[in-house]
This record gives structure tokens, C-alpha cells and sequence, in this order.
């Protein structure tokens, strides 16, 4: 019990000013495409050359910023360079294998780590 109230002192200055960080802007939404399940080889296969096409002219039209691979070979993670999750699905929503509901579609809209503005005195500009 001697040891706890320190601690819990010690945390009072980060839960203040975990309240005070305004939330980041959005820079680019992570999607996460897995394939469904019940979803066969061949239906994936059947739409890739499409799918493919589709995702080179977005990463050429400087919609795609990343893209990644899912280790356990069921799909792709893509950052895309947009600035809501409404924008990103109406990107994802276009695409062959989006149409066809073959994915299943996580949407995570990602932004600058704040907390590294207490580590220079200030935090990024706002816009």
C-alpha cells in the first residue's frame, strides 16, 4: 500500500495531460483487407488481374502512400492518402474484389504521435 499512492501521484501529471493533447488530424486512413471466410482461392483468383490494375493506378494516382502484405497471406494492408474514413471507402468500395464482397474491410484513420510534441516543448501546427 506504501508503494501504490506514490505511483498513483506519479500518474496524475500524464492523466492531465492525456486529457488537455487535442486529438491528431487524420493524414491517411490504414485499411486492413482480409479475405472472408468461406471465400475460395479461385474466387480471389477469378478478380485478381483486376484487382491488380486497380491498385497500381491508385498507388500511381498517389492514392496508395503503402501497401502490405498480411503475414498470414489472407490479405493486404493499405495506407491510403486520404483524410477520412468515408473518403477511404469510397476508394475501397470501388475496387474488384470490394465489389465482388470478397474482403472484409477494417478502417483506421491514423495521424501524427502528439506526444512527441512534449518532447521539443510544443506540439505540430494545427490546421
Amino acid at each position: 500500500m506504501k508503494l501504490l499512492f506514490p505511483l498513483l501521484i506519479s500518474l496524475l501529471p500524464v492523466a492531465s495531460m492525456a486529457q488537455s493533447v487535442p486529438a491528431p488530424r487524420t493524414t491517411e486512413v490504414m485499411v486492413i483487407l482480409t479475405t472472408r471466410q468461406g471465400v475460395t482461392r479461385e474466387q480471389i483468383t477469378s478478380v485478381m488481374s483486376a484487382e491488380i490494375r486497380a491498385t497500381v493506378k491508385l498507388y500511381l494516382d498517389g492514392k496508395i502512400r503503402q501497401w502490405y502484405s498480411k503475414s498470414d497471406g489472407r490479405g493486404v494492408i493499405l495506407f491510403l492518402d486520404v483524410k477520412t474514413v468515408d473518403e477511404a471507402h469510397t476508394v475501397i468500395d470501388a475496387m474488384p474484389l470490394s465489389k465482388e464482397n470478397l474482403m472484409d474491410h477494417e478502417y483506421v484513420p491514423v495521424g501524427p504521435l502528439l506526444a512527441l510534441g512534449g518532447l521539443i516543448g510544443g506540439g505540430p501546427a494545427r490546421q
